[in-house]
């Protein structure tokens, strides 16, 4: 396995931002007004947010400032993205009318040297001491819960009136033969990697597997997906999932599909994967894995039951639609609660829990209308329904679609693979979810949520202008097609009796 011998200069700034190696525990206050365990987005948010209202908080963390979306998540991953897909559109440069006088060479060590640099600068925001200035006495060390009211860190007792859980989740990791013996990669260590593998295994094609099988495989890297389920990003609509595994495939990914790693093996020169299928049995030889099937809550070390906190079958802390436990007093926000991993829920789950916690609030987390999307190339990002959720939840949808090989500024740009499409009721305008599958469509699909969110029919976004030559036009033409499905053979009729008088 092929990782970082020693942090670099970036590293250590990074290091010395969210985890100082000289920080000192300030001395506890008698009470907190809230009392912040964990400090990856919902805690930082949820700390930031309460001490800028003159409440009186502490922040605990056992590990580094920033959590999974700073050090092993959202940050260094767009970064290595944002590499690959420049190789990528390099070798296309070509199909533009740009000459080079050789193939593009991609250099993946300095493409991550790229992303710790960005990571570390990008670390400032979430350092001790930024939070130490906000107001915030900032704890390093295990925390747990030794009352109802109460945490222990470092050996110091923290009381509380309120508290938050947002100590985030960890990796998955399935029990297969083998596997802990030979070693694996997972999103808390790819990042590590200073040299490219030349045979690179990827165990999982949800979001992180099928992003970095992509990146990895622009890289040079020969890459193997492998999904026990048929098809790569199994929660998305089947054409969903057509249109990313054309993508990777296209950029050399082979996609292992169908098929459950059930052994490895360390060999001479890397590990060998025994994977089975209803095709049979089948070998692959990689010098690394990255395990990716999902991520589980990192809740256990806080001792839960000390303060009378249940946890659910899948160990995430139990919580009503105000984001409370069963100890009325502690609350959980982010990737803890289960559901979506993502960063941008941890926000607003944070973002409830103040109101919640700090003032006599009912804001609920199941009124929220939360898009995601994977940074493949294309992306794909979903707001509310698709036509597969909509169907098993009773819902009767249509569905409004605009390929990008119909819209200009896609075609002018080379990008004609993917859609946007939305769903309304059966008989209303209403939105009742979208997708959008192209480049910067975790971009377009704010504006369908804005109107989901605002009650706006897909029948009013008809009238909004969007600049020309923009992909937002989709979503406009979209609007068109929904306003001309709407006259039926009567209003047709009225309209042609109309028009022939008005001639």
């Amino acid at each position: 396995m092929t990782k970082a011998a020693a942090t670099d200069s970036h590293d250590r700034l990074r290091l010395e931002r969210v985890r100082p190696p000289d920080w000192v525990n300030p001395e506890p206050a008698n009470r907190y007004n809230l009392v912040v365990l964990g400090a990856g987005t919902a805690g930082l948010v949820c700390a930031a947010g309460a001490a800028g209202l003159g409440a009186r908080v502490a922040l605990v963390e056992s590990g580094l400032l920033g959590g999974d979306c700073l050090n092993t998540g959202c940050v260094p991953s767009k970064a290595l993205l944002a590499s690959a897909r420049a190789v990528a559109d390099a070798r296309r440069a070509a199909e533009f009318g740009v000459r080079m006088d050789g193939p593009p060479r991609a250099d993946f060590g300095a493409s991550m040297e790229r992303m710790r640099r960005i990571r570390a600068e990008i670390a400032l925001h979430d350092s001790a001491a930024r939070f130490r200035d906000l107001g915030v006495d900032v704890f390093l060390g295990e925390g747990r819960f030794v009352a109802r009211d109460a945490v222990e860190v470092g050996g110091a007792r923290l009381r509380f009136a309120r508290a938050v859980i947002a100590s985030g989740g960890r990796p998955s990791v399935p029990s297969v033969p083998g596997l802990a013996e030979t070693g694996f990669l997972t999103s808390e260590t790819v990042f590590d990697l200073t040299a490219l593998p030349r045979r690179f295994g990827i165990l999982g094609a949800g979001p992180i597997g099928c992003e970095l099988a992509q990146a990895f495989a622009r890289f040079g890297s020969e890459v193997f997906l492998v999904e026990r389920e048929d098809r790569a990003l199994p929660a998305e609509d089947p054409d969903v999932s057509g249109a990313i595994e054309e993508a990777l495939r296209a950029d050399g990914v082979d996609l292992v599909l169908g098929m459950e790693l059930v052994a490895v093996e360390r060999t001479a020169s890397g590990r060998r994967l025994s994977i089975d299928g209803p095709a049979g049995r089948r070998a692959l030889e990689v010098d690394d894995l990255l395990v990716a099937v999902g991520r589980a809550p990192n809740v256990a070390d806080l001792r839960p039951e000390g303060a009378g906190i249940e946890l659910d079958g899948r160990g995430a802390p139990r919580v009503d639609d105000r984001l409370r436990t069963t100890n009325r007093r502690v609350y959980a926000a982010g990737d803890v609660v289960g559901g979506p991993q993502l960063t941008h829920l941890a926000d607003a789950h944070a973002r409830i829990v103040i109101r919640n916690a700090l003032f006599p609030g009912s804001a609920k987390a199941t009124v929220l209308t939360i898009p995601w999307c994977t940074y493949t190339d294309p992306e794909v990002a979903r707001v509310g329904h698709d036509g597969r959720s909509a169907a098993a939840a009773g819902i009767e949808a249509r569905a409004f679609e605009e390929r990008w090989d119909d819209v200009d500024r896609a075609r002018l740009e080379g990008e004609e693979r993917g859609f946007a499409r939305v769903l309304v009721g059966a008989d209303s305008d209403e939105i009742v979810g979208a997708t959008i599958v192209g480049r910067h469509a975790g971009e377009s699909i704010s504006l369908v949520t804005l109107a989901m969110r605002e009650g706006i029919g897909l029948g009013d976004l008809a009238g909004l202008v969007h600049p020309y030559p923009t992909r937002a036009q989709a979503l406009g033409r979209i609007a068109d097609r929904y306003q001309r499905a709407r006259l039926g053979p009567r209003a047709r009729a009225v309209l042609d009796r109309w028009m022939a008088w008005r001639r």
